[in-house]
């Protein structure tokens, strides 16, 4: 099968190579999928440069989540068992861990809907407790963890602001359902963010970019408002000030979903569950900005790390032949 690897950690454009290797073989409580389609994510660069959470040994396929294909013929959605991951013609997943793919929803789009909804519904309803009637600040509401933010915000009943950097994201953000839309290089977030709400603040703050997004978040948090802290694309960790929140009452709230895998296996399926009603309904839909080749992956990992992307990207390999799960 075709597979790409990272065999020297580096940028993902340098350090990804497609190869021909041998389709792995599940252990214990593993299958074997077809990739049907695989969504490109931030952590896949960050695996690639040996910053991620998880570091895989040598060599490994990255590709964090897929939309799969059963031997039995079964659609499904996975986070692959590394070192085999989803950027490959077959990955492995932990068979107790398959998700059926929303019937609602492409290859492609389920593909997308894994770790970026599952991140925003847990962030927005389980960490924030966000209520009908707020408002929610989302950073990098244009990019692939922020749509999922802003879908999620309007399904709730939110008002949602939304930060971005440049027309065109701003354009993105509007056509998502963003109630206000926010250019950081265009305009003063703070002011506008103040002016918005009426000198209130955001009840809750999503932000997966940190550095100077997440000082915003603390200046424009209203009383009794949430910090959600998602992720650093900036590749800035900000050191939040306690003191700051004690006086203005906020709270900061961390969140690392890929926990809710081993603490709370049935709060993942209840999610689900949960996104698969509101995909049904139409009110979330995956925003995919582009669906690429297999060929093309390596570039892919590229581009987001560069946060040069809107929504997200999904990888759609060409079954060749003898390729059928």
């Amino acid at each position: 099968m075709q597979a790409w690897q990272v065999h020297e950690i580096g940028e993902p454009r340098e350090a990804m190579r497609l190869t021909e290797t041998e389709r792995p073989t599940p252990g214990a409580g593993q299958v074997l999928l077809r990739v049907r389609a695989a969504g490109v994510n931030f952590p896949d660069a960050l695996l690639c440069r040996g910053q991620y959470q998880i570091r895989p040994p040598l060599p490994f396929t990255p590709g964090v989540e897929i939309c799969g294909e059963t031997a039995d013929g079964r659609r499904v959605i996975a986070t692959p068992a590394l070192p085999y991951g989803g950027f490959a013609e077959y990955a492995l997943a932990d068979a107790a861990a398959l998700l059926p793919a929303p019937d609602a929803l492409d290859d492609a789009e389920a593909a997308v809907l894994h770790i970026g909804y599952q991140t925003g519904w847990f962030g927005l309803h389980r960490r924030a407790r966000l209520q009908a009637g707020e408002t929610l600040l989302v950073h990098a509401a244009a990019g692939g963890v922020g749509s999922a933010a802003v879908q999620l915000g309007k399904a709730a009943g939110a008002t949602v602001i939304g930060v971005v950097g440049g027309a065109d994201k701003a354009a993105v953000a509007r056509e998502l359902g963003c109630d206000v839309v926010v250019d950081r290089r265009a305009e003063d977030v703070v002011a506008a963010v103040k002016q918005a709400t009426g000198g209130r603040g955001a009840d809750v703050v999503y932000d997966p970019v940190g550095g100077d997004a997440y000082t915003q978040s603390a200046k424009t948090v209203a009383f009794e408002g949430r910090i959600v802290v998602v992720g650093f694309a900036s590749g800035t960790v900000p050191s939040p000030a306690l003191n700051h929140a004690l006086v203005k009452n906020y709270s900061v709230l961390g969140l690392h979903w890929g926990l809710y895998n081993t603490k709370n296996p049935e709060l993942v399926r209840h999610c689900h569950e949960q996104l698969t009603g509101l995909a049904a309904r139409g009110v979330i839909r995956p925003l995919v900005s582009a669906r690429v080749p297999q060929e093309e992956a390596a570039a892919a990992v590229q581009r987001v790390a560069d946060g040069v992307t809107t929504g997200r990207i999904a990888v759609v390999p060409t079954p060749r032949n003898g390729a059928a799960a």
